[in-house]
């Protein structure tokens, strides 16, 4: 045994030689290095010249009378030592043997600057040698393996041999694991000041520590696993003192040496096994440990240990509720909130809100960098690394707290909100804790909604579930309680931050106004959905009312706590919206079918009249989302109050209420915010109003023609007819709106209006729903017919619709609706003839006569040569257009159809008319050509009737 431990001394002493001996070529080497730069600065000197001598001079001069008087020889002679101590902890580099001889004889001491000189630019810093890798770095760790590994292979022979005791074989282990810890102690005040900076993650002293602390913790370990001298309360005791002693060693030795302390600490419960454990025991010593690990990171401003101390208690509270049924929530409550109390107090604590800036500097040694905005101070990596593991982990452990499989002690529902409400509380405190935050949020909404989800569906599957067995179900009533409270904690909350932080970090604030809105919203929502009563629920309507009027408290004292507009936009947008949200949730609770539907427009109004009191942006929007809201009530039940309670009486029943009184609203909000900058509201506003309008006289319509039933009858003819005569009036009205108020939405509304009312002539009336093909009866008075309403009165619509967007259109639309006239008018003409012909029923399957066939070639020439005489009149070329392929149509028919069909007189006679008519057309367009021969140069002066002002036919 006396050769063994001489062999290890011997050992120690060898590596301290050698290690001496190249720390000492290694100074030699550096001094050498010096000299030289030295001497090419001599070498350089010359070649200054006196203009640049005389300039930094006079620089000089003139910043002495603004210097302050150097610090006495023993104040920096302090200072230096206190650089030199505190170097390690700061990661920061010793003061140079220069300067420490300066301040020892009393002359002043000029800090370097940090910008790099020129001989850094002559001669770069040589990097490491793979010699200085093996020998100063590689030896080091591998010798502190070696030395762990000799203490436990010491106390193997021994065992193997049979020498000594078990007693005596730990206490010679454990007084080499003190030697170790020693001797680290004496090289570390011997070596440290010349090995700290360029050797600092191989510091013998650290690894001789870890390994004397690795040997102590194997014999505490040994003394009650394997040889039971001592019992789990001891063996618990000691273990604990050991890791805790680690990690105090690591304020001198290093961030490894914590790592290695708390990863000791982690396992010492796992060591010491007891047939009736204790959560109390065990969260207690794991909160003592971890409270150990961050403050020794604080005094250290470490961000690694802390982090994996989090995730490391993390992993204790997710085991225990798996493993223990049932668990004690309240232990592993508890110690959730030390952490969240240690994250806000200890580290990062009130350094992360006042010296945050300062944190990479002093880790990494680095020069002082640019100043940060607000929002690279919320974004702040190295604290995200603390408080974004703390976060997960904490939310990690509520949500496996509530979890199905975890509940058999019943939902800890008080316990889940007291810790979701700390963590958010860290949030809205700190800045840096700003994911947390938002975590937090999140998991409020998804936690509560899965407990009530869960016991909903366990209610469904068995009604007898909450009596029975109530720990598997949260009652309704817990579950409203729950979202009221968390609320109410995160509107106190978004209020705090924004009190602490609007001024200085708007971006912060900003999140906390949408958190402090949407949660609530989320929230009380939910509660209503599935735990309220849709027809009137009184608790959720007044705490959604009075937590909307708090909302509106809010963005009133915004401007009063910072009245900068652009800083208070964004926030109060959200603080008003999330207002609107809770008080439509308080009229779900309060009111119901027509009464909501109208009270929700009549707040939409209630919004923009505010707008005479306050000008804040979000007001008018508020409108918008009324009309979204009740858009989503009329899709979901477009009857507003019920297809049983509709009632059959035409116009006047529940649908002229529930859309037209949102469409005057929205008109009425609109022309209040004619004068309101912000134009996009307003035009917006327009363009909802108008699509009320027009939803609300088409259900009518509906209604009235389908015997009070809105979705069962089969659209006819009459009905799409309504439709498409109110798309071309509303087409018309918007047009007149853009004329005596310009705005983009009346404009290209109008424009969309027209061209969807035209593809539906194309799909229902020329298409789908003609008689032709679909049979539907005409009637039996003849002209007062189907057809008339449904061809001969659009036709005549949308001719004067193109004749009134003359000049207020673009050219090729006014076309369009001048064409699809035409179109109309000829359908409708073609029609009449076979319902002159067949009677009430034109279906295809009747077939023709001869004397039908003639006719339509007679009134197809006539319909042209008028339309010719209508271009003309107007000088409408789109309309002569339509004249030329009519008449076209009539020759191709005469030519293919009536030569094979007709026979005798009306053969002849078709003919003879289609040539009398040709001649006719041809005299006319030799008249209007010859008319206008003899200005030939001269531009032509007409207007079109689908042209714009300037410009031609």
């Amino acid at each position: 045994m006396i050769e063994v431990i001489a062999f290890v001394a011997f050992g120690i002493a060898l590596a301290a030689l050698l290690n001496g001996r190249k720390t000492t070529e290694r100074l030699e080497s550096e001094i050498a290095a010096l000299k030289e730069e030295l001497k090419r600065i001599e070498e350089l000197r010359p070649a200054v010249s006196a203009a640049a001598v005389v300039e930094v001079a006079a620089q000089t001069e003139t910043a002495q009378g603004t210097l302050q008087p150097a610090e006495p020889a023993a104040v920096e002679r302090q200072r230096l030592a206190e650089i030199s101590k505190g170097d390690a902890i700061f990661g920061g580099p010793p003061p140079s043997q220069d300067a420490v001889e300066k301040a020892s004889r009393g002359e002043p001491v000029v800090a370097a600057a940090p910008q790099a000189s020129a001989i850094d630019s002559v001669a770069p810093r040589p990097k490491e040698s793979l010699e200085s890798r093996l020998g100063a770095r590689w030896a080091v760790w591998v010798g502190g393996i070696a030395l762990a590994l000799g203490g436990i292979f010491m106390v193997k022979y021994s065992i193997d041999a049979g020498l000594l005791s078990p007693a005596v074989r730990l206490f010679m282990a454990a007084v080499f694991g003190l030697v170790l810890m020693a001797i680290g102690e004496f090289v570390r005040r011997r070596a440290v000041p010349l090995v700290a900076d360029t050797f600092q993650n191989a510091m013998i002293p650290g690894i001789l520590t870890a390994a004397g602390a690795v040997t102590l913790f194997g014999v505490c370990y040994a003394a009650h696993g394997i040889y039971g001298f001592i019992g789990p309360a001891t063996a618990f005791g000691l273990l604990a003192l050991v890791s805790l002693a680690t990690v105090g060693l690591s304020l001198l030795h290093g961030q490894a040496l914590a790592g290695l302390g708390l990863f000791a600490s982690l396992a010492t419960p796992a060591l010491v096994s007891t047939e009736s454990p204790s959560p109390w025991s065990l969260f207690g010593f794991l909160a003592i440990a971890w409270g150990a690990t961050l403050l020794a990171a604080r005094v250290r401003r470490w961000t690694v240990v802390p982090a994996l101390a989090n995730i490391g208690l993390c992993l204790w509270a997710l085991a225990y509720i798996a493993s223990a049924t049932p668990f004690e929530t309240l232990p592993v409550t508890l110690v959730m909130l030390v952490m969240i109390a240690g994250v806000g107090f200890v580290w990062p604590g009130a350094t992360g809100d006042e010296a945050q800036a300062d944190l990479p500097e002093a880790v990494d040694g680095e020069p002082a960098s640019p100043p940060r905005s607000s929002w690279d101070h919320v974004m702040s990596p190295p604290l995200a690394a603390i408080t974004v593991t703390a976060g997960i982990s904490v939310l990690l452990t509520v949500i496996a707290m509530i979890s199905p499989l975890a509940t058999a002690s019943g939902y800890p529902v008080a316990e889940f909100c007291l810790v979701v409400a700390a963590l958010a509380g860290l949030g809205a405190w700190r800045s840096y804790a700003l994911y947390p935050a938002v975590l937090a949020a999140f998991t409020a909404i998804v936690g509560l909604w899965s407990m009530t989800a869960s016991s909903g569906l366990l209610t469904f599957i068995d009604p007898a579930f909450p009596a029975t067995i109530a720990t598997l179900a949260v009652s309704g009533r817990t579950a409203m309680l729950a979202s009221m409270v968390l609320s109410a904690v995160f509107i106190a909350l978004g209020a705090l931050a924004s009190n602490l932080h609007l001024k200085d970090r708007p971006p912060l604030a900003t999140i906390w106004a949408a958190i402090a809105a949407i949660v609530p919203f989320a929230l009380i929502g939910m509660s209503l959905l599935m735990t309220g009563n849709l027809t009137f629920d009184l608790p959720h309507g007044l705490f959604a009312l009075a937590a909307g009027l708090v909302l509106l408290g809010l963005a009133e004292w915004l401007p009063r706590r910072d009245g900068q507009s652009e800083t208070i936009a964004l926030p109060q947008l959200f603080l008003v919206s999330g207002s609107l949200g809770l008080f439509i949730i308080a009229l779900h609770a309060l009111t119901d079918g027509l009464a909501t539907t109208i009270l929700i427009a009549l707040l939409g109004a209630a919004y923009v009249a505010a707008t005479r009191l306050r000008a804040w942006p979000a007001l008018p929007w508020m409108m918008v989302g009324a009309a979204i809201v009740v858009l989503a009530r009329i899709a979901w039940e477009p009857t507003i109050i019920g297809a049983q309670d509709l009632g059959t009486t035409p116009v006047f029943n529940a649908l002229l209420a529930g859309y037209g009184i949102p469409a005057l609203l929205l008109a009425l909000s609109a022309f209040e915010l004619r004068n309101w900058p912000d134009v996009r509201a307003r035009n917006l506003l327009q363009a909802l109003a108008s699509l009320f309008a027009l939803l609300t006289v088409a259900i009518l319509v509906r209604h009235a023609m389908n015997g009070g039933v809105l979705d069962s009858s089969v659209p006819t003819l009459g009905e799409q007819s309504i439709y498409t005569l109110l798309a071309i009036g509303a087409s018309g009205i918007l047009m007149t709106l853009d004329v005596k108020s310009p705005s983009p939405v009346f404009r290209y509304g109008s424009m969309a209006v027209g061209v969807l009312s035209m593809l539906s002539i194309l799909g229902a009336h020329l298409l789908g729903l003609n008689p032709y093909f679909s049979g539907e009866l005409l009637g039996s008075v003849p002209f007062f017919d189907l057809l008339l309403i449904g061809y001969l009165l659009p036709g005549l619509g949308y001719a004067g619709l193109a004749w009134y967007a003359r000049g207020k259109r673009p050219v090729p639309y006014v076309a369009a609706v001048a064409v699809t006239g035409a179109i109309l008018a000829f359908a409708w003409a073609t029609l009449s003839v076979r319902r002159f012909w067949q009677g009430e029923s034109i279906a295809d399957w009747k077939g023709f006569q001869q004397g039908e066939t003639y006719t339509y070639s007679v009134v197809w020439l006539v319909l042209g040569v008028l339309l010719l005489v209508l271009g003309s009149r107007f000088n409408a070329k789109s309309i002569r257009i339509a004249s030329a392929v009519l008449v076209f149509v009539a020759v191709l028919k005469v030519f293919l159809i009536d030569m094979a069909n007709l026979e005798g007189f009306l053969r002849a006679l078709s003919f003879i008319g289609l040539g009398g008519v040709l001649i006719g057309i041809g005299l006319f367009y030799q008249k209007i050509l010859s008319g206008r021969a003899p200005l030939p140069a001269q531009p032509q002066t007409s207007v079109d009737i689908e042209a714009e002002p300037g410009q031609t036919a």
